[in-house]
């Protein structure tokens, strides 16, 4: 069981899956975030803020590790990807009449992405080597 949870998460042959699981999860934050009364439910266990920095950091970490590539492709591509998803998301909002698009929100999303983007270039190497049990690059 670790041993495939472990290739899922840090195989490149398993990249491709944890890209469309990225596009999967960003399909579901805007179909629940677009229920009526379903943010303010959520609202009541956390902020606006931690919502977004958790959703759009899962996303940018499924999206790092999703593209083929070295470190650096790979973060700017995430963080790029994330802004355009983050710019999408508050766009559907601004026409719901129970929602507002926030460009405040949006600066969350790319500040979290850019932090976990950061984050797992630095670190990304040598995590696939520690849990694939290869040499790093």
């Amino acid at each position: 069981m670790q041993a495939t949870l472990t290739q899922l998460c840090f195989a490149e042959r398993h990249e491709r899956l944890r890209f469309r699981s990225a596009l999967f999860l960003y399909a579901l934050v805007i179909i629940i975030g677009d229920i009526p009364g379903a943010r303010a439910d959520v609202g009541q266990y956390a902020s606006g803020v931690v919502l977004h920095s958790f959703g759009y950091g899962v996303l940018a970490m499924l999206l790092f590790s999703g593209i083929a590539g070295g470190m650096a492709r790979r973060a700017a591509l995430s963080v790029l990807l994330v802004a355009a998803m983050g710019a999408l998301d508050e766009f559907i909002q601004s026409f719901l009449p129970y929602r507002r698009g926030a460009v405040s929100d949006w600066l969350v999303d790319i500040t979290a992405a850019s932090v976990v983007a950061a984050a797992l270039y630095f670190v990304w190497p040598r995590m696939v080597a520690a849990c694939l049990k290869k040499p790093v690059r």
